[in-house]
């Protein structure tokens, strides 16, 4: 798809867009845009972080939700709301209900991250847990829906929504009115379809690419087929891009506006968000730094200056610690062994001694004398260690290898540096 090729009419438009900001005004925040220097070296130009991460809830879905809600009739906000998540849509739909004084109830999957069920219902909605997944929430959500007349508020597929996530593109031409390239974490469109109809009205030249998970990566195949086409499965840590068909409403707003899409591995969303922590000093969740994972994999491809949207930070901390763990061991920052020494007093010692010389931080041991694969006399013992990176790994294999230890390196691919040669 190239950036003046329009196949069909888009059902939002940037003055559906301008209404959503008049309406938002003093409820949603202008989350602010950050300069990565890293990133900008990388690239060769000028990268920005559009934050919102720092957005009200935690999310941008905030802006969505609350358009959609303020469209409703008296006679429909009497009945009520009613939506089913697992995180971000969850908190977004509670605050607008609180805010509009409508009822709300959100149905969430039984094993929903505590934390975002707490918030959700600090918010001031009713929460109710049902079913294993999204999809079995949602089919609880229809069947209150039928029961009561509570209006499902769907986290993309609605013109409204669409309009309200679309807000955040005209903040971001009027913070970088030079912006080339704007990438957005993409899951059902609704963002996507927004900054795209934002963007591309006030700079048509600036390309909007979406991101996703390859591991829920629907809307390559979709637009291919020039329909909406659902995943036979999904599997990603980024749970809130995790969308197995797009929306309706939305595939003809992304089919008419966007570039195109790129998609990242699940070692790149730890990577990413592994460097937002620790050199843009930013919680984002897995979903929310999709677009850095696509400029960590590949600089050169995006013309700067690039805007990133970090869509969200409602990150559970288990998974958080999980992630953060996934990121250093694919950026070589930790290391595991397997090495074989002697069975002699001092052995063990010895082999610690030298590794901690060596640089590294031991944060495990395990010794085993009695196996059947280990040699009489012999014994193995395995190390996890905090690394320095990959240089500082293939040193150590190097070192201990050339001391006349066998040493099996574990969890990495065949050809990684950190098998020494």
């Amino acid at each position: 798809m190239t950036p003046d090729v329009v196949r069909v009419s888009p059902p939002v438009g940037v003055a559906d867009i301008l209404a959503a900001r008049e309406l938002l005004a003093g409820v949603t925040r202008t989350t602010p845009v950050a300069r990565s220097r890293a990133l900008s070296e990388a690239v060769g130009g000028p990268v920005w972080f559009k934050c919102e991460n720092l957005q009200r809830t935690g999310s941008f879905k905030i802006r969505g939700a609350f358009t959609r809600l303020s469209g409703l009739t008296a006679e429909e906000r009497a009945h009520g709301v009613v939506a089913a998540s697992a995180g971000n849509h969850a908190q977004g739909v509670a605050l607008a209900a609180r805010l509009l004084g409508i009822e709300a109830t959100v149905f969430m999957p039984t094993g929903a991250a505590l934390p975002k069920v707490d918030a959700t219902r600090g918010y001031g909605a009713a929460v109710r847990l049902a079913g294993e997944t999204v999809d079995e929430a949602l089919a609880a959500a229809l069947d209150h829906s039928a029961h009561t007349g509570a209006v499902l508020i769907h986290p993309f597929d609605h013109p409204a929504v669409v309009a309200g996530q679309g807000t955040v593109g005209l903040e971001i031409i009027d913070q970088v009115p030079d912006v080339a390239t704007v990438l957005v974490a993409t899951g059902g469109g609704g963002l996507l379809g927004g900054v795209a109809a934002a963007v591309k009205d006030r700079r048509p030249a600036a390309r909007v690419v979406g991101v996703q998970a390859a591991g829920a990566a629907a809307w390559p195949a979709s637009l291919a087929a020039g329909e909406p086409l659902p995943l036979g499965a999904m599997r990603t840590i980024a749970d809130g891009i995790a969308v197995g068909r797009p929306g309706d409403v939305t595939f003809r707003q992304v089919e008419a506006l966007v570039d195109g899409f790129v998609t990242v591995g699940e070692e790149s969303l730890s990577r990413a968000l592994l460097f937002s922590l620790e050199r843009a000093k930013m919680l984002v969740e897995p979903a929310g730094v999709a677009p850095v994972a696509a400029l960590l994999d590949d600089p050169g491809r995006f013309e700067p200056p690039v805007v990133a949207v970090l869509s969200g930070g409602n990150v559970d901390p288990l998974v958080l610690l999980h992630v953060i763990q996934n990121g250093m061991a694919s950026a070589a920052r930790y290391l595991s062994l397997q090495v074989r020494v002697g069975d002699r007093p001092g052995a063990l010692a010895a082999l610690l001694t030298g590794v901690g010389e060596l640089g590294a931080n031991v944060i495990d041991v395990e010794h085993t004398r009695i196996s059947a694969t280990v040699p009489m006399g012999e014994v193995d013992v395995a190390l996890s260690m905090e690394m320095r990176g990959p240089e500082h790994c293939r040193e150590l294999v190097v070192a201990l290898r050339a001391a006349g230890h066998q040493v099996t390196v574990t969890g990495v691919p065949e050809g990684d540096p950190r098998l020494g040669g």
